[in-house]
């Protein structure tokens, strides 16, 4: 589904930044000047899901995704960046995953979960650490607007909404184009019918509008990547399942995205770099 409610969207840009922090949902009606029943009416209408079981929802998810990463942080640490005590971080987790979070980390180091791409039928391979080292580089981002439509939905529909994308805004591309994808979510955590993804263009500031973001610049890992679209997902679970646990830098909250350098969907061959937020 396509979110084009404005306010919505600002909404959903607020929930991300403020996970780990103490975040209501008249904090968030607040944010988008309205009252939290109006508010919740709309994002419920727009989203399909209420603001507070939203939230909740991406705080299990997150948190599933932090225990596989920050290996050297405890359980009872990443509970508590997502607002639980350890007690009820653990029930709330075991009936979101069906696995407590110990056992669900201790999965993870074996890579015994994430076996099977969610959308193909197909198995998912794994390099060694030096594998996705040696595509890798540590640079520095700044700040860039970009023109954007979210969608909430499978990220199998990305070609279909790519291609509507750029018969609409293809035009206002130039030599300095970027054109950049923001996946939200793991669909080996999230639902793959519920995963939040925007595409986007950049483009100068006077051409945002109302379709317009800032996406945050900062230190990001780059990887190099060349491949069919079912490697980038492999892509993904290697750099977050082998190399993010064992480099010298740890996720930070901001923004990833995929920067395509080329793409042929005819030929299922894409080259592009995945930046990952790292401090």
């Amino acid at each position: 589904m396509s979110i084009t409610n404005r306010v919505v969207n600002r909404g959903i840009d607020y929930i991300l930044r403020n996970l780990t922090r103490e975040l209501t949902v008249e904090d968030i009606a607040n944010h988008c000047h309205f009252s939290q029943y109006y508010f919740n009416r709309v994002f419920k209408a727009e989203t399909g899901e209420s603001i507070y079981s939203f939230v909740k929802r991406l705080r299990m998810e997150k948190s599933a995704l932090r225990l596989g990463t920050d290996v050297n942080r405890t359980i009872t640490d990443i509970s508590l960046d997502y607002g639980y005590s350890s007690s009820n971080y653990s029930s709330a987790f075991k009936k979101h995953h069906s696995l407590s979070p110990a056992e669900y980390r201790k999965l993870k180091r074996e890579n015994a979960l994430d076996r099977r791409h969610p959308l193909y039928d197909v198995d998912v391979t794994y390099r060694d650490f030096s594998y996705y080292d040696d595509r890798m580089t540590i640079r520095e981002e700044r700040d860039f607007p970009v023109l954007y439509e979210r969608y909430i939905g499978c990220y199998g529909n990305m070609p279909e909404h790519w291609a509507d994308f750029v018969s609409r805004y293809g035009h206002l591309a130039t030599e300095e184009t970027r054109f950049i994808e923001i996946t939200y979510d793991d669909p080996n955590i999230t639902d793959k019918d519920r995963c939040i993804y925007d595409i986007c263009m950049t483009v100068k500031d006077g051409e945002i509008r109302d379709k317009g973001r800032i996406i945050e610049g900062g230190r990001f890992a780059a990887y190099r990547f060349e491949g069919s679209s079912r490697e980038i997902f492999q892509a993904y679970k290697g750099i977050f399942n082998v190399w993010l646990p064992k480099c010298p830098y740890e996720l930070d909250d901001r923004i990833g995205f995929d920067s395509y350098k080329m793409a042929d969907c005819e030929k299922d061959y894409f080259e592009m770099g995945i930046f990952i937020p790292v401090k």
